[in-house]
């Protein structure tokens, strides 16, 4: 069931919260950046232009379909990237999950400890039976963070995105709740 207050989630080292105007210059920094955009869905050239993102963080959650989180720092505060969820469908019980990093924080953990959270209020919160994810072929770093939360790769998409003016392939994988370790 969809909650009636956005969910704050903490881990030993994050704070999930929700995203809010103040992070609009970290969520220019991330999805502008051409190590994070190399295999990411949507990039902004500029500041103004990431007020799109913005509204669509806050849409997914008024409208029900979603919930992204700031991954912060908990001592700190720092904003490192983002998460979440959308394409929320209560009817089947099933999401999509996404998340994203600014590269000097890759490669700490802070991915496999935001995802472990999130993945465990999909599961036990939300009641959802399935958790799907969808990444860029290429993007091995995003392939091994879903296989070290348990999801299985389910095949590839070929050529089922325009990207740059390029056919993209996607990866599928799913999580199913019988089979996570949440």
């Amino acid at each position: 069931m969809f909650p009636s207050e956005f969910p704050e989630l903490t881990t030993e080292r994050l704070l999930l919260r929700q995203i809010d105007a103040k992070d609009q210059s970290s969520v220019f920094q991330g999805l502008s950046d051409p190590a994070v955009i190399e295999f990411y869905g949507v990039s902004f050239p500029t500041y103004a232009a990431t007020e799109e993102q913005m509204e669509w963080y806050t849409g997914l959650w008024q409208e029900k379909k979603g919930i992204w989180w700031a991954i912060c720092d908990k001592a700190e505060q720092t904003f490192l990237g983002a998460c979440g969820y959308y394409e929320y469908e209560q009817e089947h019980r099933r999401i999509e999950i996404g998340y994203w990093l600014l590269p000097k924080y890759w490669g700490k953990g802070y991915a496999q400890e935001a995802l472990k959270e999130v993945i465990r209020y999909a599961f036990d919160e939300l009641q959802v039976e399935r958790i799907e994810a969808y990444v860029e072929t290429g993007n091995s770093p995003s392939d091994k963070a879903l296989l070290k939360q348990g999801f299985l790769y389910e095949g590839t998409m070929r050529n089922c995105e325009l990207k740059n003016n390029k056919f993209i392939s996607l990866k599928v994988f799913g999580l199913l709740r019988d089979h996570s370790d949440s």
